[in-house]
């Protein structure tokens, strides 16, 4: 690509603009269609924005590596503010304006941050109401509202630093690609939040290789629901925008909507989305005729061969790595004969899933967790193209992916360029042969140099030889595809000494249509057990269909979830006890110990408001066992 070799020499991410605006100046670069006005701006456009907020900053006496905390969330100004305050000279530190206000204060405070670039207002009350003792010499809100707060700090809203810098001259600034772009703060599920020191560089890395897993065409629609701040969805954002891709912002109000309306050609996402949409579709299935039900049902297992024969004889199954010639001749005859019913079932079924996804995606990218094995299948089903990525904040972020070329199902795909994997015993660290199991290192140009402030901790996990300790446990397939397996933290070990890597086992118990979230339990227990969110439409529609009497709630009825209800019948009991048994024995690599025992229905589903998820959808699973605590005790001692 023309364009990846012109950013070959780049010391700054905010270098790549003016070669955008000359070559896409007039192609759409970001498109806000829920802002009030709609934002459109094209890349000549946003260039300029850029130059101006930069020169904004300038006049109010910016110094150069300045750090700055941007506290803010989706929007085209956030972009403006993040590359515009690079292009100044300055680094930042970046959070979502919706964080727990703790959160904030301890990442404005331990990034020295002297400049805010807020929100609105209502973001900045909320910050001083928590602390008033923060060392700030200028506030800079995102929103074009007026000063009415009572802070001895000098506020400007975005309308009036866009005006100073109209009439202050841009001071161009050297920079290195060593030098510190952007600090991103860690979760935090196992203490407080530590500052993940990303560089120029490590960023630049990802702008210029990442055309290895996806090739978009300049004009391609990318719909972006993703938090900006976060490293997946950043390097995916400047990349995408560094190809003259226009960027269009939606939201979980208005995703499946804008799916049909903007027509995306590619979207990064997290399992968690992906799943959503599958269960949206298999709803609209349930409400089918008895009739339509059984063919759909039919197609989508004949289907689900047709694509199992293939992937053998293309080499790309996980379960027979290197199929004999024998196995493939047969996988071929085989695949071959269901093509026509696959085929019919593309016109009949699959494309109408295509075009109310949009019917346009070249390509879906999954990222921030493992995908599970029915979503990878139902996918590759209806012909819809899904990548996954690995990687962490600390590797910005992303280390290995599937490609279309190689997308080997049930692995995070093989090293992007410059990126080196090693599999180590994690007590010894011995390097392990290929195929066996162990602790996943990391070494690249993509890798942190270090945790801010905290030489200590960036001494635990990166040592002399830049091999970067990533806490997942992982192997090797012969042709290098990475097979993540857990993280050691989550790993659950009971009273036998087994160990359980907890992730594959919920990912395959997520297939039951009656579970919503489940996350296992039972470190130092004889068994496994499990907090299960219910899905209470399905449980009800089986009740129904059963023609049983049980009180089933729903999820937004209050009174009935705390009092009156029938989950906890032995007829509900039961069906649960048969799905989890049957998913977890259908799943590769089954193992007695991996059977679940015991359960209890948690009927407040884990979320980003309520503090158990991360913003891109992970489970903190140590938030979450502390919260219910008693539960889990109740139910291993019961």
């Amino acid at each position: 690509m023309t364009t990846i070799r012109e950013y070959r020499n780049l010391q700054a991410l905010s270098e790549i603009w003016a070669i955008t605006a000359t070559k896409f100046a007039d192609i759409i670069a970001l498109y806000d269609p829920h802002s009030k006005p709609e934002v459109k701006l094209t890349f000549s456009q946003l260039y300029e924005q850029l130059k101006i907020f930069a020169s904004g900053l300038q006049s109010l006496g910016i110094l150069e590596n300045e750090k700055i905390c941007l506290i803010a969330d989706n929007s085209p100004r956030w972009f403006i503010a993040d590359q515009g305050l690079m292009l100044a000279g300055a680094s930042n530190s970046v959070r979502s304006s919706q964080s727990d206000p703790n959160e904030l204060i301890h990442i404005l405070q331990d990034s020295d941050s002297s400049i805010l670039i807020v929100e609105n207002i209502k973001t900045l009350e909320k910050l001083y109401s928590f602390s008033n003792q923060l060392n700030l010499r200028l506030i800079i809100l995102l929103s074009d509202e007026k000063d009415d707060v009572t802070i001895p700090v000098k506020v400007l809203n975005f309308t009036e630093l866009m005006e100073l810098g109209k009439n202050f001259d841009l001071r161009p600034t050297l920079k290195k690609d060593t030098d510190l772009a952007t600090l991103i703060y860690t979760s935090g599920t196992t203490g407080k939040p530590k500052g993940a020191m990303l560089s120029h560089g490590n960023i630049l890395h990802q702008v210029r290789n990442l055309d290895t897993i996806i090739k978009p065409e300049p004009g391609d629609r990318i719909l972006s629901i993703l938090p900006s701040w976060h490293s997946y969805e950043r390097s995916a954002e400047y990349f995408l925008l560094s190809q003259g891709c226009t960027l269009i912002y939606t939201n979980i109000r208005n995703f499946k909507s804008d799916l049909k309306k903007f027509k995306p050609h590619h979207m990064v996402g997290v399992p968690r989305l992906w799943e959503s949409l599958y269960e949206a579709i298999q709803k609209q299935f349930r409400e089918q005729s008895a009739i339509q039900k059984r063919i759909i049902k039919y197609f989508f297992e004949t289907s689900l061969k047709f694509i199992s024969y293939r992937r053998i004889f293309n080499c790309l199954s996980l379960e027979d790595l290197k199929p004999s010639f024998q196995k493939r001749t047969i996988a071929c005859m085989k695949f071959i004969a269901l093509y026509p019913i696959h085929k019919i079932a593309n016109k009949l079924v699959y494309r109408k899933i295509q075009d109310n996804l949009g019917g346009n995606f070249k390509t879906l990218i999954s990222g921030g967790g493992s995908l599970a094995k029915h979503l990878d299948d139902f996918y590759e089903i209806i012909d819809i193209p899904i990548l996954v990525g690995y990687g962490l904040t600390e590797t910005s972020p992303v280390t290995n992916a599937r490609t279309h070329k190689h997308n080997l199902r049930g692995t995070t795909g093989q090293p992007i360029p410059g990126t080196e994997i090693s599999i180590v015993d994690p007590d010894t660290r011995q390097a392990l042969p290929k195929g066996k199991c162990g602790l996943v290192l990391i070494r690249g140009p993509q890798v942190m140099q270090g945790y801010y402030k905290k030489a200590e901790e960036t001494d635990k996990v990166k040592d002399p030889q830049g091999w970067f300790d990533s806490g997942d446990l992982g192997w090797l397939t012969p042709m290098n595809d990475l097979v993540i397996t857990g993280r050691i933290k989550d790993t659950i070990v009971l009273s036998n000494g087994e160990n359980i890597e907890p992730q594959p086992i919920e990912d395959a118990c997520l297939r039951s249509v009656y579970i919503d979230q489940i996350m296992l339990v039972g470190q130092d227990q004889k068994m496994l057990g499990a907090l299960i969110v219910p899905n209470l439409d399905m449980l009800r529609f089986w009740v129904e269909s059963q023609n049983l009497h049980l009180n089933i709630p729903s999820q937004n009825d209050s009174e009935i979830l705390l009092h009156n209800h029938d989950l906890y019948s032995q007829t509900v009991q039961d069906l649960y006890r048969k799905e989890l048994k049957k998913e977890v024995q259908n799943r590769p690599g089954y193992r007695s110990d991996d059977l679940i025992k015991i359960f209890d229905f948690i009927l407040e589903p884990f979320s980003i408001e309520n503090s158990m998820m991360t913003q891109t959808l992970k489970m903190k699973r140590l938030v979450i066992m502390k919260h219910y605590q008693v539960i889990i005790d109740k139910m291993f001692n019961s």
